[in-house]
């Protein structure tokens, strides 16, 4: 998660955009690196596994995976390269939307909340259609992909076959799906934090808003914000179904948002729209704990050099 800058300005002074620092696109690419190559993948693995499996509960997802993937390298399916590429590469492609985005909002007049969340919102978007959707897929299709006993299938040749086969749009497949939930993630992330932080403020008798929240106050609201914007799970169900290998009789071959929305429904009804919201909630916070309180961290310890 990257925070957007909320900063209050002087009406009378004339608008600056703060120039992007490469250290802190370096720092982003660093820590998302370090999340998702600790709980952050195992947490995507289970989310995908039970949004992609509608019937395991949580356990049974976990013993599943453990057993697919040979052990504890099960819950790190599509880490290489894929994980990795998306986790180099969105936190800059975030900052660099979210924040022209937000500029140009607040040089439109609006006030600096509402220009976060759009540009919150656009960077997600961003995301999407640069990095994030061949990178979700080939994770997803790591996850849901039949492995047989024979000679193992790298992950890169199945990319290569599917691309060849289908295209881009093939390697793209559930794009729209990601876009939808990145910028409703990102929209909702930002407002709900906000919302977290004047609760705290309240509880805590701060009411001084030029007054900072402790590093801890700020994990806090970003850590409810990220919980709380799982309410958009529907959306990542349709996308894991959109991106899934699995085969089953009657199911459409080109799933659209539509009629993968119509084909959970119709297998599941409404509870399959929320299965893996508790990893994904994990996974949330994980992705809080590392971008907000560690990003401060490193951020700090190279402002003293």
């Amino acid at each position: 998660m990257v925070a957007l800058d909320t900063t209050p300005q002087d009406a009378s002074s004339p608008l600056k955009k703060k120039a992007m620092q490469p250290i802190n696109l370096a720092i982003g690419a660093g820590l998302n690196m370090f999340e998702v190559s600790t709980l952050g993948q195992p947490f995507e693995v289970i989310k995908t596994h039970m949004a992609a499996n509608r019937g395991d509960s949580m356990p049974q997802a976990i013993v599943k995976t453990w057993k697919r993937g040979g052990g504890i390298f099960g819950f790190y399916q599509g880490l290489i390269p894929w994980a990795w590429i998306e986790a180099a590469t969105k936190g800059a492609v975030l900052m660099f939307a979210a924040s022209e985005i937000e500029h140009v909002c607040k040089k439109a007049g609006l006030g600096p909340a509402w220009a976060g969340v759009l540009g919150g919102m656009g960077g997600g978007i961003t995301q999407a259609y640069t990095t994030m959707g061949f990178c979700t897929f080939m994770k997803t299709v790591e996850v849901t992909r039949h492995k047989s006993a024979g000679p193992a299938v790298s992950s890169i040749q199945v990319a290569r076959e599917i691309f060849a086969r289908e295209g881009i749009r093939g390697i793209n497949k559930g794009v729209n799906a990601v876009a939808v939930r990145q910028c409703t993630n990102w929209g909702s992330r930002f407002g709900l934090s906000r919302v977290a932080e004047t609760g705290i403020r309240k509880f805590t008798g701060n009411d001084d808003s030029s007054k900072p929240l402790s590093p801890y106050q700020r994990i806090l609201a970003s850590a409810i914000g990220g919980g709380m914007s799982c309410w958009n799970q529907p959306i990542e169900v349709i996308r894991v179904e959109m991106q899934s290998q699995i085969k089953a009789a009657g199911r459409p071959e080109k799933l659209t948002i539509g009629s993968a929305a119509k084909w959970i429904y119709q297998q599941n009804g409404l509870k399959g729209f929320y299965r893996g919201v508790v990893p994904r909630i994990g996974l949330g916070v994980w992705q809080t704990v590392c971008m907000v309180f560690g990003g401060d961290q490193v951020k700090a310890y190279f402002a003293r050099k």
